[in-house]
């Protein structure tokens, strides 16, 4: 299987959100465009409840690091949990499985990884890219990398310790740092 990438074309952005929309569900189409604004890996971003966003932020305990991530949300995502959270009131998770509920005494779970892969492989696979849940957050990373050009402001933002794994993370190639500096004569 090929490693997920970024999306690194704006038009693109959007037309996995509306392809998602169309093809899967309004739900899919919602977590690509809050997963692209929080920047959670898909198990963190997943298991998010409303209990743990505070008026603008969202306050969590990553599970893969045990790292606290606190978030500020912008308008597009709060306005995207908003429509959510008035059209599922009861909901415990923000994306909360619709097929649990039809079981009367289960207990409400998220949306499982494994739907989102699925839903996300099939709108990459009809625009001929290696579209994953990962690549909301490189996506994010890779769009940061490139309105700044600061690779410690991503790293910070994506939570990761080194500057290799964040470029490697992101896809930003030898040959793109080697363009930088051939365009760049001082």
């Amino acid at each position: 299987m090929a490693e997920v990438q970024a999306v690194k074309n704006l038009d693109t952005v959007r037309l996995v959100s509306y392809l998602l929309e169309k093809r899967c569900s309004r739900q899919m189409s919602q977590i690509w465009n809050i997963g692209l604004n929080l920047a959670l890996r898909i198990s963190d971003l997943l298991a998010v409840k409303f209990t743990d966003i505070n008026n603008d932020r969202l306050i969590i305990y990553e599970s893969k690091t045990s790292k606290l991530a606190e978030i500020k949300l912008n308008d597009k995502a709060l306005t995207l949990i908003n429509e959510i959270k008035l059209t599922h009131p009861h909901h415990i998770y923000l994306f909360q499985s619709y097929r649990n509920q039809q079981a009367i005494n289960s207990k409400p779970k998220p949306l499982s990884r494994r739907a989102v892969t699925k839903a996300f492989a099939l709108v990459g696979e009809e625009l001929n890219i290696h579209l994953g849940t990962h690549s909301m957050r490189k996506t994010r990373g890779y769009h940061l990398y490139q309105k700044t050009h600061d690779i410690a402001r991503v790293m910070k933002m994506l939570r990761h310790s080194s500057e290799a794994t964040t470029l490697r993370y992101i896809g930003i190639t030898q040959e793109e740092i080697d363009k930088d500096f051939e365009e760049l004569e001082l």
